[in-house]
């Protein structure tokens, strides 16, 4: 008997409940902890600066190296990812970076900060491209935007704890002969190696290999990914150099180079230009970095649904980005402390949506085994971008004695940001992706 559009509906509700619960929390819990060993070092850099005799050149190129060797390695990581599998290898990711991370507190000399921050890359290299991969043999195109959002919201989560801990770390200080910052990289580093192992014990490989799904559910994932590869049709190359001549794969590194460029840059001083402009100490900034998390998640998570609901994700990137730059433009210009306050909440509210919902969208655009390149050859450009302008930061911070000149680069840079989001918009406007309610 033939199976009627309603029965339809309700078995691919049930196939993507089951995937959401099953695979989204785990992964949220290691991006979780990813995007902490990432950044934590913006909330460790007073005080180690200071301790270590750091300059804001030294910071901005220490905290800038992890992105090069993120992208230096992205690449290959993903290919290693392609056959291993996403089990194997995102847990090996989490485990060497976790060891790593918590390696920080020893650090004592710039060569040392610099080794560990660019190690710390190499070691995270292709989770980010590797997890899209992954959900696009779970996920089809008219659920991934809710999919990549449930696990996004672990940038501004990771704010909110953070913010929450790091004060409280921080005060540590002398405790057992240990600088806070010292604690800090400890206490929130090595939980990531025991997420690694849960990965690796729990992560389901494929559709295919789980009991949890039946017959017709499975079917159905099948038969949405298969119309989807319709859509896209074949692939323009698999060539690793030959990535680098699709358009659509420079389009979005442009777009991901600015964008995450401006977005690190800032967010690793950010503690340090809000304790400035607001007077606030450790524990407030914390306060208020969490609070913006807080929002943070609410935003993503209601852009996500909104994107697949109306089918059109970028628009709503391209008004984020536009928000983002208007809120670092506050930041300049601001004439009190509590209108800085209030604009970084603003800037807490959209910035981590832009990437989400530019790189949910990269499977729409990538055929198959060619996605596992470009997604990669994309977040390659986007970890030069925040290799480079940090640096750029740094030198311009120390040069001009202010964060001036560097916060009215990263406007300009958001400004760029948002102009390519439309042009990309302009060019994938094609064929109609259906869009239906919310399964999870």
């Amino acid at each position: 008997m033939a199976v009627t559009g309603e029965q339809q509906a309700a078995i691919g509700a049930s196939a993507m409940r089951k995937a959401f619960w099953r695979i989204i929390p785990l992964i949220l819990v290691a991006y979780l902890f990813a995007y902490m060993d990432r950044v934590n070092v913006s909330f460790a850099a007073a005080d180690m600066n200071a301790d270590l005799g750091f300059s804001a050149t030294v910071y901005g190129l220490g905290g800038g190296l992890f992105f090069l060797g993120y992208a230096l390695f992205e690449i290959p990581s993903n290919l290693m990812l392609v056959r291993f599998g996403a089990r194997q290898w995102i847990a090996r990711i989490m485990v060497t970076w976790g060891l790593l991370s918590a390696g920080m507190m020893f650090v004592q000399t710039a060569e040392q900060f610099y080794i560990l921050r660019f190690l710390l890359g190499v070691a995270e290299a292709g989770f980010y491209p590797g997890v899209i991969y992954y959900f696009s043999g779970w996920f089809p195109p008219c659920h991934r935007s809710r999919a990549v959002s449930r696990f996004y919201i672990a940038g501004p989560l990771a704010s909110m704890v953070m913010g929450a801990m790091s004060g409280w770390l921080l005060a540590l200080d002398g405790t057992s002969g240990m600088h806070g910052w010292q604690w800090l990289f400890l206490v929130q580093g090595l939980p990531t190696v025991l997420v690694g192992l849960l990965v690796l014990r729990f992560l389901p490989d494929s559709p295919t290999k789980v009991d949890w799904l039946n017959p017709a559910e499975k079917a159905w994932i099948a038969d949405e990914l298969a119309r989807e590869q319709r859509l896209i049709g074949g692939p323009v190359s698999h060539n690793v150099l030959a990535i680098f001549r699709n358009p659509k794969v420079l389009l979005n590194g442009a777009i991901g180079f600015t964008c995450i460029g401006a977005f690190i840059t800032f967010t690793l001083s950010a503690p340090m230009i809000l304790k400035a402009a607001t007077g606030l100490d450790a524990t407030g900034i914390g306060y208020l970095v969490g609070f913006g998390g807080l929002i943070g998640t609410a935003a993503t998570l209601w852009l996500g649904n909104r994107a697949d609901q109306r089918g059109d994700r970028l628009i709503y990137a391209f008004g984020c980005a536009a928000v983002m730059a208007g809120s670092l433009l506050m930041i300049l210009l601001a004439p009190s402390p509590v209108i800085v306050g209030l604009a970084y909440l603003t800037f807490a509210t959209v910035s981590f949506s832009v990437a989400m919902l530019v790189s949910s969208g990269w499977a729409d655009a990538l055929s198959g085994r060619e996605l596992a390149v470009g997604a990669a050859a994309i977040n390659t450009m986007s970890q030069i971008g925040a290799f480079l302008t940090p640096f750029a930061w740094g030198a311009l911070a120390d040069a001009t004695g202010s964060f001036d000149a560097g916060l009215l680069g990263i406007v300009l840079m958001m400004g760029v940001n948002a102009a390519l989001i439309w042009v990309l918009r302009e060019q994938v406007r094609g064929p109609t992706r259906r869009a239906v309610p919310a399964a999870a």
